[in-house]
């Protein structure tokens, strides 16, 4: 699915890379049109949305 040039190489795993980096805005373009977020959340090439992976507070480790 990748379209930039040139082309990604084919690798072992399926893993997308990075296009273009904007960490000061806190996203990243991936070469499968992905929008991945800092927070851990994405935006889907097709429109779906994966939610950020956020742990519950009470499932924080606290150290005594």
């Amino acid at each position: 699915m990748c379209s930039h040039q040139p082309s990604c190489p084919v690798t072992d795993t399926d893993t997308p890379h990075i296009v273009s980096a904007h960490p000061e805005q806190g996203w990243t373009l991936l070469c499968d049109g992905a929008i991945v977020f800092d927070d851990t959340g994405a935006l889907l090439p097709d429109g779906r949305i994966v939610a950020p992976h956020r742990i519950p507070a009470d499932q924080l480790a606290v150290a005594a």
